[in-house]
């Protein structure tokens, strides 16, 4: 099973282009961890996320209208994983969350 759900804060308002005629929606996504004591009393730094969000169709066409940064989401999604060659033959790879449903959170 490929299944993904997070709860964060949106890091920069929607990016939409389109492919073909299909509207597409990409942004990134802050998770945290908080602080904590974990044993033997050793502490633990907050842990901060950043993940990859593409939103396809009419959810991308929401995104467009109501999503900003700042916005709270939980998603869920799946993950894929692509990976290109830049000009200067370079290999990249990112991996992104595929948003199949989702909520807009109050802040």
């Amino acid at each position: 099973m490929n299944k993904a759900i997070l709860s964060g804060l949106v890091g920069a308002d929607p990016t939409i282009r389109y492919i073909d005629t299909r509207p597409v929606a990409e942004f990134s996504l802050a998770t945290r961890e908080p602080a904590r004591t974990g044993t033997g009393g050793v502490k633990i730094p907050e842990r901060t996320e950043w993940h990859r969000i593409v939103m396809w169709d009419a959810n991308a066409e929401f995104a467009e209208k109501y999503i900003r940064k700042g916005s709270r989401l939980l998603l869920e999604g799946q993950l894929r994983t692509r990976t290109w060659e830049d000009r200067n033959t370079i290999k990249h790879t990112v991996t992104e969350i595929y948003v199949s449903s989702f909520e807009l959170l109050p802040k």
